[in-house]
């Protein structure tokens, strides 16, 4: 990975922390209108997805009863589409003082030990049976597949050149989760059932 890469991977990992302490409500603005320096590439989609990754971890409450692992496991569930930006953007870093670890899994089932899984674009034709799979239990899950806020709990959408995401608080309250407020209110829809979003 150049020089280059890495400094950019660490401006939108940077970006996204002042983000969080300042106000969470700027996150989504700061991750995405990073200041461009001279002979330095912008952050990439992907870049930002992974910085959004780390933060949801922060943002969610899990129950209290799940393991004890001393690791918070970020899961890539199917082809990965993040390469090593994932794997840079959680270098040393910790959540609720368990270490970050990346796992690369292929079965929904190996999802059950994760806190966080990414459900990857080519697992596309397998949502239904995946969400089947970790029905009601604690995992975060995040998509960038369209429609996937109907099933799972947090979507990656592009609008306007900017990663976004909408939310389905339904999803993440039957699996014992609790996101921050902070985190809703950046959402660009929060869906309930009955309800179309905001």
């Amino acid at each position: 990975m150049t020089a280059a890469r890495q400094f950019s991977i660490a401006r939108a990992r940077r970006a996204l922390t002042l983000a969080e302490l300042a106000c969470f409500a700027a996150l989504v603005t700061l991750s995405l209108q990073l200041p461009a320096r001279a002979q330095t590439s912008k952050p990439t989609e992907y870049d930002v997805k992974a910085a959004y990754l780390f933060n949801f971890g922060k943002f969610v409450k899990w129950p209290v009863n799940i393991s004890s692992s001393d690791v918070f496991s970020i899961c890539i569930l199917g082809s990965d589409p993040f390469g090593s930006v994932l794997d840079s953007t959680v270098a040393g870093e910790s959540i609720d003082g368990k270490r970050i670890v990346i796992r690369r899994i292929s079965a929904a089932s190996d999802a059950l030990n994760c806190r966080i899984a990414f459900i990857s674009s080519s697992e596309k034709g397998r949502v239904a049976d995946i969400m089947a799979a970790l029905a009601h239990a604690p995992v975060l899950t995040v998509s960038d597949i369209p429609h996937f806020a109907g099933k799972g709990m947090i979507q990656f959408v592009v609008m306007q050149d900017r990663v976004r995401f909408e939310v389905n608080l339904d999803a993440a309250e039957k699996a014992g989760l609790t996101l921050s407020s902070e985190l809703l209110k950046v959402a660009t829809s929060v869906k309930r059932e009955g309800q179309a979003g905001r």
